[in-house]
């Protein structure tokens, strides 16, 4: 069975309302601790640019362009064994990834695009595809896969979308589905292995913490996507199975709607005691994480 990258997407859009459904019945899926209006808009902006404009668009200017000076390798890769398309997609684009990812928190020019995801001030699958406009049009792995795609590896791409996009959305829900494992002693073997190989909740929820003094919070590191073993390998990895008590960024002044989607078109603000209109529309009530 081979399936398209429309029926993929569909497929993943499916899986990510599913997380929806599922936080809106157990942790009020729009209304979040500490969520502010801008919260919501950033959130339905960025999500509608990337999934419908920017990454459609990626796949179409890259093919276009392979077409035009590189015709003779399309679909190059066609037949290549799984196994070998596999490794393809995981150091083109999942490691890419990972060091876009690990990029962005170490050049204050780059962060700024980025800085829209760690904005909130909560978890959720609504923070899946927060982001300046611009960062993932920048986004080396997305562009690595739309030539993958054109060497002939799009019945691949489709299938690793799926897998690494349930990852994701997994591991930034607010219900996590990794706790009740954490307690099953016979399950320790197991989850020893999957949160080094897969991102998980605990461990991504660190990447997402508020204040460095909290020992489940591990804002320069935890960076892997679809595999933590990248940051196992790397040296950033943090494993406590234990989850942040608050979630946003730490000592930066609070950024403006139009900051966390069109930075530098619209400039940083640099004021500490800024009061941005929208935000923090709710008082900071305890936070707790669902065990799936």
């Amino acid at each position: 069975m081979q399936l398209t990258t429309a029926q993929s997407s569909l497929i993943v859009a499916i899986i990510y309302l599913g997380f929806g459904l599922l936080e809106l019945a157990r942790t009020r899926l729009f209304a979040k601790a500490e969520q502010s209006r801008d919260d919501g808009i950033v959130e339905i902006v960025s999500t509608l640019a990337l999934t419908i404009l920017t990454q459609p668009a990626i796949l179409l200017v890259v093919g276009a362009l392979g077409q035009r000076f590189l015709p003779q390798y399309e679909g190059a890769l066609a037949t290549l064994p799984v196994v070998a398309a596999l490794a393809l997609f995981l150091v083109c684009e999942d490691m890419m990834q990972y060091w876009w990812h690990r990029a962005s928190h170490s050049f204050a020019w780059l962060y700024n695009l980025h800085r829209a995801h760690h904005n909130a001030r909560y978890m959720s699958m609504r923070l899946v595809y927060r982001n300046n406009l611009l960062y993932y049009a920048m986004m080396p792995s997305i562009w690595f896969a739309g030539v993958l795609v054109y060497l002939g590896l799009g019945w691949f791409y489709a299938f690793y979308l799926i897998v690494k996009m349930t990852v994701i959305i997994g591991a930034h829900s607010d219900v996590a589905w990794d706790a009740p494992f954490y307690r099953i002693k016979a399950l320790a073997p197991v989850m020893w292995l999957v949160e080094r190989t897969i991102s998980t909740p605990a461990t991504h929820h660190a990447h997402h913490g508020r204040h460095a003094d909290d020992p489940a919070v591990n804002y320069k590191g935890n960076f892997g996507n679809l595999l933590f073993f990248w940051d196992v390998l790397f040296g950033t990895a943090k494993i406590t199975r234990g989850y942040p008590q608050s979630y946003g960024v730490e000592n930066l002044p609070p950024a403006t709607l139009g900051q966390q989607l069109l930075w530098p078109i619209v400039p940083e603000n640099k004021d500490m005691h800024a009061v941005i209109p929208g935000a923090l529309v709710a008082q900071p009530e305890p936070r707790a994480v669902a065990a799936g």
